[in-house]
């Protein structure tokens, strides 16, 4: 096992930089839409169509690329998704025509899932326990920043080159991160060993799934992130519409969770030193569901901004101890097979949670009821961390 000496800091930001190509890719040209719509002739709703078909296609390019990654090498693997994400970004800034847009999203989507579901993987291969858990706490420290700041730069470069440029900056910071792989992540990778016999991808994911313990961090990751997720679909109707936020107004009041999610990852980091995973997921947890009942009672007797904040930053900010903790509680259950192991964990978090927010969206307009299918998604993650024995003493003595 390697030392956190060894596994620097350098590597955390290479490998957050990696896993930032997801919401780079989706973030960043969101403020491009009308642009799109009207330089491919179609509407606006129909750019909107790339944003589902990169969610779908990125959680299926982890189901394949993980298994990969456990029979070929985390390096090649990544290297190869690294390529189809930056070549079809580089022909997108070329495309003319939605279809060519829909189809290169796919493809860009697909790599992007092979390059982002080793990451988990590499640090699950040099380190275990709170060292794990602290490890993703950095990496997921630094990744806070790049949903906050990617419409922002996305604008920008908006504003310059119109909205190919954006994806001539996703194929250059491609390149830019394959060179970095090179330099210090892979260096400190150990040679992979092809396996004597060859397991299928039937045989990985079966042998993932028996282990039944790391099945309720898996759920539990799913409808935590569903909490965030449904969240961030819905924050332009609760701050804009219901408490009538102005565009900068609502900058300010999304970007105060941000924040929040900041300064509990930087406390998760610390109480890790003294306490481990699962005891500091129980509080996160907590924290969540007092949030989301605070939130619940101020939509329904008191509702003004000023209240609705500070739960929705308790709310949202809580998965500043919740997502490293939880991926670094299932992640210790696979020594062997990390990368099938975090496939599952990335295409079950975006499937499940995607089918929560999707739900969400058929319900009338009503701030009340968004809340209500979070508090939901929080009832079940508490009866999941605090209502199983199973769940306790496999992870409490970790």
């Amino acid at each position: 096992m390697t030392s956190n000496n060894h596994f620097h800091i350098g590597i955390a930001i290479v490998l957050a930089m990696t896993t930032a190509l997801a919401p780079l890719a989706l973030d960043t040209y969101l403020p491009a839409f009308p642009a799109m719509a009207s330089s491919l002739g179609v509407r606006v709703h129909d750019i909107s169509l790339t944003i589902a078909v990169y969610v779908f296609v990125l959680a299926f390019g982890q189901l394949i690329g993980g298994p990969l990654s456990d029979r070929f090498g985390r390096r090649r693997i990544m290297l190869i998704g690294l390529t189809l994400f930056g070549v079809a970004s580089f022909l997108i800034y070329r495309s003319e025509t939605l279809e060519a847009l829909l189809i290169l999203r796919a493809v860009q989507a697909f790599g992007g899932g092979w390059a982002t579901v080793c990451v988990p993987a590499i640090v699950r291969d040099r380190l275990s326990g709170t060292e794990a858990a602290r490890f993703f706490s950095l990496i997921g420290l630094i990744m806070i920043l790049a949903p906050a700041i990617a419409p922002s730069l996305g604008s920008l470069i908006l504003a310059f080159w119109g909205w190919n440029g954006i994806f001539l900056f996703l194929a250059g910071y491609t390149l830019l991160l394959m060179g970095l792989l090179q330099q210090i992540v892979f260096p400190s990778l150990s040679p992979h060993r092809a396996p004597i016999q060859a397991v299928t991808f039937r045989q990985r994911y079966a042998g993932v799934s028996k282990v039944k313990p790391a099945r309720r961090f898996l759920l539990l990751q799913a409808l935590a992130f569903a909490i965030m997720l449904l969240f961030i679909s819905h924050s332009s109707f609760i701050y804009q519409d219901y408490f009538g936020a102005g565009p900068t107004q609502f900058a300010l009041l999304f970007g105060a969770n941000v924040l929040a999610m900041m300064v509990i990852n930087l406390c998760n980091r610390r109480l890790l030193l003294r306490f481990s995973s699962v005891t500091i997921l129980r509080w996160g947890l907590s924290i969540q569901a007092v949030g989301i009942l605070l939130l619940l009672l101020i939509s329904l007797f008191l509702p003004v901004w000023w209240l609705f904040l500070p739960a929705m930053m308790m709310t949202v900010g809580a998965m500043g101890a919740i997502s490293p903790n939880t991926q670094a509680c299932y992640m210790e259950y696979f020594p062997q097979h990390g990368g099938t192991a975090a496939a599952l964990l990335g295409a079950c978090q975006f499937f499940i949670a995607g089918l929560i927010v999707g739900f969400s969206s058929l319900l009338p307009e009503s701030v009340p009821l968004v809340i209500a299918t979070q508090a939901i998604c929080s009832a079940a993650c508490l009866l999941i961390v605090f209502g199983s024995p199973q769940t306790s003493a496999s992870i409490g003595n970790r």
